[in-house]
């Protein structure tokens, strides 16, 4: 009983951006607490922990998440991205994930493929429990 209140507490909001529909089938698998990112919740203050799952995209597609983490303090509970996309993109698989991870100082979590597998699935829970 004591494992699954811990596991209930340990849920952290999954804040995402889906452009395509891919990042946000992936995140329904999650089991966790979701907003989605859209011009009406952009502005959104949140105040608890999150993660944020981006798909891979250009710049001004997903501008919209910076704008997000900025608001309030939505930078201060920010603690980790993952990021979804092709790996035909090569060296470009997952950047936009990269990118946040490296400008907001948080941890890459997860890359995963289109929508993910269970095992992205499972990865990515693992390294939100390792979060603390």
């Amino acid at each position: 009983m004591l494992k699954n209140l811990l596991k209930e507490v340990l849920k952290l909001l999954v804040v995402y951006l889906s452009i395509t529909g891919q990042t946000r089938k992936f995140v329904h698998k999650l089991d966790y607490p979701l907003l989605e990112i859209t011009p009406d919740s952009v502005f959104t203050e949140v105040q608890e922990p999150y993660i944020v799952v981006v798909p891979t995209y250009e710049k001004e597609a997903t501008e919209i998440v910076n704008e997000f983490i900025e608001v309030g303090n939505n930078r201060h509970y920010f603690k980790g991205v993952a990021g979804g996309g092709n790996r035909n993109f090569n060296t470009l698989f997952g950047f936009t994930a990269k990118d946040l991870a490296r400008d907001y100082q948080v941890p890459l979590l997860h890359l995963f493929e289109f929508q993910g597998s269970e095992n992205d699935v499972n990865k990515l829970k693992e390294q939100v429990e390792q979060l603390g």
